[in-house]
């Protein structure tokens, strides 16, 4: 965006940032290990009136209504199930990225949650301690989740104040071609195959769905900062902190 947009086409590309992130977090709060208000906006129908608004917001179909698992019990019963428990106590559908070897692409999981962490720590993010999120997890959905939210929240903030959030929208850009879809992918894959234990329709329903729709963004936001760099080209992940990604 230039500092000479239209108001309103700046007041849409707002809308969009700002559904672009409702999305994200709602996302996040779905596909998190259920909790009671959870299960309760879920039974309330509050949570898929949420992400049916800013869904559409961004040209998508209505969210459809599923039933709702009966009881905080099932709905915990059916995420353990496809989500934690598994053969050799690995997850069935494993919502970390460094579990899939065809993501990690011949580097260790170190090192890929290393690149992956890049990200977060130049804007000024540091790693989950104690009970904040997911330790020692940065390649894990929920994390990058609400990194895409805060990328969202960056780029609406530039908008709002006329600034320019080309910046944002280039990480927003890269994060989601390098590391959030293909996760996206990995996952609806897995569940695929692993569809049978149990998962409440509405989280199953966001499994399928969310790939699309992140490739979508994708494609929206390079329409504003031009295509992400292809697979073997110079990477814009810094080598030190100190380094500009994106500017």
């Amino acid at each position: 965006m230039t500092l000479s947009t239209a108001p309103s086409a700046r007041q849409r590309e707002l809308e969009c940032a700002k559904a672009r992130g409702a999305t994200y977090r709602l996302a996040a709060v779905t596909l998190g290990y259920p909790l009671e208000e959870t299960w309760q906006a879920l039974a309330d129908g509050h949570l898929q009136e949420a992400l049916n608004g800013a869904w559409q917001t961004l040209g998508g179909e209505p969210w459809p209504m599923f039933d709702v698992s009966a009881s905080l019990h099932d709905l915990e019963v059916g995420y353990m199930a496809t989500f934690i428990h598994g053969k050799r106590g690995k997850p069935r559908v494993p919502l970390v990225a460094s579990a899939y070897d065809s993501l990690v692409g011949g580097q260790t999981p170190g090192t890929y949650m290393l690149n992956v962490q890049a990200f977060y720590t130049h804007f000024g993010l540091t790693a989950a301690v104690e009970d904040e999120g997911h330790k020692d997890e940065p390649d894990h959905l929920l994390a990058m989740l609400e990194f895409c939210a805060l990328l969202c929240h960056f780029e609406a903030q530039a908008l709002e104040h006329n600034r320019d959030a080309a910046p944002y929208r280039r990480a927003h850009r890269d994060f989601l071609a390098r590391y959030l879809a293909p996760l996206l992918k990995a996952i609806r894959a897995g569940y695929a195959k692993e569809s049978h234990h149990g998962l409440d329709l509405n989280l199953a329903h966001l499994v399928d769905v969310l790939p699309g729709w992140a490739r979508f963004q994708q494609l929206a936001l390079e329409r504003y900062v031009g295509s992400s760099p292809q697979p073997g080209a110079k990477k814009s992940a810094p080598e030190s902190a100190n380094q500009s990604m994106w500017n």
